[in-house]
């Protein structure tokens, strides 16, 4: 399995612009005949006027047919792209490999939290090690929807996504959770092999399958 998450900078303002041309045009007509779509977001926190989207493919080469036999859709390009493509100022791509499964939560309304680190040349693989055998600890006060290490366009590069029913209950589950002395002795030794973090508040789009 192979995940692609996008991230699309718009010009300022354009955001409602942009949701309505991908739930009115993008969708019916990609579907999930071209990779499945996984979840459909904008920035409340982090850097704003942005959208950012999952999408899940067999593997790379299953992607790069999706995208061969979309790009010859005429809908595609004549109908959403030639429409869409002046209201973005930035495409961003990262090719992510699940190390834990994509687990949805059974609830909507949620915020999503999507958090990219950046470990030490060669470190990736030990702090997903050391986070995949603490998750169970830090599940204890908020779900976690998938964990990846990067592809490209960073091989260092470590990220996750959670779930919370509102930003409150995020501040709270944070708080909590670093008071866990198992999770606090996870971070004393998953800290040291980071160089950088980063977070992104996201907002579920209406049409978002993960909502």
């Amino acid at each position: 399995m192979l995940h692609e998450l996008r991230t699309y900078t718009l010009w300022p303002g354009k955001v409602p612009a942009f949701l309505k041309l991908a739930e009115e045009k993008a969708r019916p007509i990609r579907g999930n005949d071209y990779g499945t779509l996984e979840g459909y977001w904008y920035t409340e926190i982090g850097p704003l006027n942005q959208v950012v989207h999952l999408w899940s493919y067999d593997d790379l080469n299953a992607r790069q047919d999706a995208r061969n036999r979309l790009a010859q859709n005429k809908a595609w390009s004549e109908e959403y792209t030639s429409q869409v493509f002046p209201l973005i100022q930035k495409q961003e791509i990262r090719l992510l490999n699940p190390r834990l499964p994509l687990k949805p939560p059974s609830t909507d309304g949620n915020i999503y939290e999507y958090r990219h680190y950046r470990a030490g040349t060669g470190k990736a693989a030990a702090f997903i090690a050391g986070m995949v055998e603490a998750m169970p600890v830090r599940e204890r006060y908020s779900q976690n929807v998938c964990l990846w290490q990067s592809e490209a366009a960073q091989p260092n590069e470590v990220s996750h996504l959670w779930v919370y029913e509102s930003f409150e209950a995020r501040m709270a589950a944070r708080g909590e959770s670093v008071k866990d002395p198992e999770w606090q002795a996870f971070l004393a030794k998953g800290g040291a092999l980071l160089e950088e973090m980063h977070s992104l508040l996201l907002i579920p789009a209406p049409f978002s399958p993960l909502a």
